[in-house]
Formats: structure tokens, C-alpha cells, sequence
């Protein structure tokens, strides 16, 4: 494990393993850099993987105000110590914070995308207005166990009692140790899981390559989301994987990715 730090002087901890051309991955609520283990192993094949923590999370430090633009300005520093550029795969909210990232001026090369939460449709309620200031209470009042019920009931779509099994497994304790950083995923995401159709002109300085993918057999709503913001540009490309749903097995994901940033690599 090593360290950058970014524009505000945070420690933001990474391993890299691999050799070749730099792929970051960003991980989406709750995850740490060991979620990805499985999927950088397989990268790490043919590419330079990062994987890090976010801000807050894990071996990361974190700042007292939080911004969206402190997340970008992370990924910025880890990309000039790949060199000054490298192509990035986002997950659920972290493919959010990567898209905004590339919108932002971020030095991506290529965009990999797996279901970024989007909601545009009324195949499930959108997160209710006041959902980031509540999770900021119970986070300012070290309820991590109720913020991490409260996201997998109000964001996920989890039922009640799904969740409080949740709370008696023994991962709950690990949900528990990145819950206050899941109002940062809610200002990731902002009103993008509000039920309405994506703004066409939201990422329209992305002119990178994107990739889009999407299971077919999860929640609905993701693979809608999907469906649209791929046909916002034609750079934007959508790949639907048969049989996944949200937590994609490394093994159908990791080819695709691979096809699609080698295509870059050659480029």
C-alpha cells in the first residue's frame, strides 16, 4: 500500500499491481480497494491497475468540508502518479464520480462505466429530497449502523426486514466502518436518481470514449439508466451483460473491460 496526496493535502491510500497502460479503479458505496481485488487481478494481466481507497474510507484520510470536486481533484492525483493520464473503470457511484471527473477536465483517456445508479423512470421511487441531509445527521450523530440501513432502504430499495438480517452478519461491522462516507455517494449522484430523464447537455464535454455496461437481470431501473446515458453521444457505447445484476461477477466483466481498453492502448 502506498500514498499520494491530493490538491488539499489528504493522504489518499492505493496498491498498483501489473504493467502497461494505467487503468484507476473507482469504487462505489462502501467499497474499499479490496472490493476490487478480484476484477484488478484480472486487469492486471495486460494493464498497470490501481485500485484506492476514497476519501474517508480505509487507509485514506479525509478533509472536514466535503466536495464533489475534492473526489475529482483524488483521481487527479493518482493519474499524474500513472504518468499524467490513464483510462478509468467506475463502479455504481464511483462511475458517477469518474464520468464527472472526465466532464471536469480529468486527464481520462478512456471511461469504463458499470451501472451508475441512475433512476429516470418510475420503476422505483427516487431518493426522497432530504436523503444526503439525512444521512448527514445520522452520520454527525455516529449512527453509522442506522446511515448504512438508511441507504440500503432508501437508495437501494431494500425492504426493512431484508436489512435488519443485514445488521445481525458479520459484514455489517465493515458496512458500518465506511457508513460516513455514504453522504459523499449522495452528493456524487445528486439529483440523478430523482425519477426524471437524464439532462442531454449533463456531460456533453465528455468526448472520450465510454463505455456503459449493464446487467440485464438486476433491478430494472439500473439497465434503463444505462440504456439512456448511452444514447446521450456517440462515443458513448452501452454493453449489456446477460445474467449479472449490480455486484457483476470479475470474471464477465473483466474481458469486456479488457477489449475495451486495449482498443485504446492500440489506439
Amino acid at each position: 500500500m502506498d500514498k499520494v496526496f491530493s490538491a488539499d493535502g489528504t493522504a489518499i491510500a492505493y496498491e498498483q499491481q501489473g504493467a502497461g497502460p494505467t487503468v484507476v479503479v473507482v469504487g462505489g458505496a462502501f467499497m474499499t480497494r479490496g472490493d476490487s481485488a478480484g476484477l484488478a487481478d484480472l486487469l492486471a494481466e495486460r494493464f498497470s491497475v490501481i485500485t484506492y481507497d476514497r476519501r474517508g474510507r480505509g487507509d485514506s484520510g479525509d478533509s472536514a468540508a466535503y466536495d464533489v470536486q475534492r473526489e475529482v481533484e483524488d483521481l487527479d492525483a493518482l493519474i499524474e502518479h500513472a504518468g499524467g493520464e490513464a483510462m478509468v473503470f467506475g463502479m455504481s457511484s464511483g462511475a458517477v464520480l469518474a464520468l464527472e471527473a472526465t466532464a471536469r477536465g480529468s486527464a481520462v483517456t478512456r471511461l469504463a462505466l458499470y451501472e451508475p445508479p441512475f433512476i429516470t423512470d418510475s420503476s422505483r421511487p427516487p431518493l426522497p429530497t432530504d436523503y444526503v441531509d439525512h444521512l448527514k445527521e445520522l452520520v454527525a450523530r455516529e449512527a453509522y449502523g442506522d446511515a448504512a440501513a438508511y441507504f440500503l432502504t432508501a437508495a437501494v430499495g431494500l425492504p426493512d426486514e431484508a436489512v435488519a438480517g443485514m445488521r445481525q452478519s458479520p459484514f455489517w461491522s465493515g458496512m458500518e466502518a465506511t457508513a460516513r462516507t455514504l453522504p459523499y455517494d449522495g452528493q456524487v449522484v445528486g439529483d440523478t436518481m430523482s425519477g426524471r430523464p437524464l439532462p442531454a447537455d449533463r456531460w456533453q464535454s465528455v468526448t472520450v470514449p465510454v463505455f456503459v455496461g449493464s446487467g440485464d437481470s438486476g433491478a430494472p431501473h439500473m439497465l434503463t439508466g444505462a440504456r439512456e446515458l448511452a444514447a446521450l453521444a456517440d462515443n458513448f457505447t452501452l454493453h449489456v451483460f446477460p445474467g449479472q445484476e449490480h455486484s457483476i461477477a470479475p470474471e464477465a466483466l473483466a474481458p469486456a473491460l479488457i477489449g475495451f481498453f486495449t482498443a485504446g492502448a492500440q489506439a
